[in-house]
């Protein structure tokens, strides 16, 4: 390749908000749950680079970008039969057969959301300002004409934003003025997508310290009744892990174990703690994974007013 940039190029990263800026200056795009990849484009030949630096192209033969002299900022998204990202199922494209890859490239492929232009022909652009880099891409998407290669959205008003904190993953706000800074969290901001659920505490995990709680295990049921572990809680003050087990002590079934495979440790080699249940605690969290709440699932509150058997595993499909 003859680009003026040559991988590895770290991606500039985003700064968490816990809620979107809202004076000028800004712009607004949706938050992609996917891979992200720098596309090095040269005529007909494509590298891709992950976050990490390491080429990705092997896994996604499909992607087609057009041709031109580009390199481009941007992330790679499956999505399912109702126009939402699908992380689950991108992840199953990571298969080491080829044989495998080939055939999953044309069952589910994958499209590739361009957010940024890092350099044009011979033009190094890392220096400009967002709001030229954005012009330019929105120019260049067209010329390259590529058939998995789409322009992500994006709105000047945090009110506009606002519906991305409903129906995606959540909102990446840009500094309009900003350089693009490779591998620094500067110039950008992510605020995720933050919803609540009320899950019964089915069990908890014991902290480092003796008498503390470290995370609590969280159930829902199923139409059958059965209640099933899909995740825990954690993030607890110092005080608050030792009421929390004072508070849960009445509700220990005498089950308990370690290393032992239970619906609760997935495999792991983690101490748990059975108890009744009896307690239904409502907790945000901001991503759900294969049917388990993966990220950022904090207690808010114990509900009295509400009965375990009304936590049911469909509230991870709002």
């Amino acid at each position: 390749m003859s680009l003026p940039l040559a991988p590895p190029v770290a991606p500039q990263l985003a700064r968490p908000r816990a809620s979107l800026p809202d004076d000028e200056g800004w712009a607004y795009e949706p938050k992609w749950d996917g891979f992200r990849a720098i596309a090095f484009i040269d005529g007909a030949e494509l590298l891709l680079q992950s976050r990490t630096g390491r080429p990705l192209g092997r896994y996604f033969p499909e992607l087609q970008l057009g041709e031109g002299r580009a390199v481009v900022d941007g992330e790679i998204v499956v999505f399912d039969a109702d126009g939402q990202p699908d992380f689950d199922t991108l992840q199953m494209r990571l298969h080491p057969a080829a044989s495998r890859v080939a055939k999953l490239a044309g069952e589910i492929p994958v499209r590739f959301q361009a957010f940024d232009l890092l350099a044009d022909g011979d033009e190094v652009l890392l220096e400009r300002p967002f709001a030229e880099r954005r012009e330019r891409l929105e120019a260049l998407v067209p010329s390259l004409a590529g058939a998995s290669l789409d322009l992500t959205p994006q709105v000047g008003s945090a009110a506009e934003a606002e519906r991305w904190l409903h129906d995606a993953e959540g909102v990446i706000a840009k500094e309009l003025a900003a350089p693009y800074r490779p591998g620094e969290r500067v110039g950008m901001a992510k605020i995720r997508r933050t919803r609540t659920i009320d899950c019964v505490v089915m069990g908890y995990r014991p902290g480092k310290e003796p008498a503390t709680i470290g995370s609590l295990i969280l159930g829902l049921y199923d139409e059958a009744g059965e209640l099933h572990g899909v995740g825990h809680s954690s993030g607890f003050k110092g005080s608050q892990k030792r009421s929390l087990l004072t508070q849960l002590e009445p509700l220990r079934t005498g089950d308990h174990g370690s290393g032992a495979p239970s619906r609760w440790t997935q495999g792991r080699d983690l101490e748990w703690v059975a108890l009744r249940p009896e307690l239904v605690a409502e907790i945000s969290f901001d991503h759900v994974s294969g049917g388990r709440i993966r990220h950022g699932a904090r207690l808010l509150r114990f509900r009295d007013d509400k009965p375990p058997r009304e936590c049911k595993l469909e509230q991870l499909e709002s």
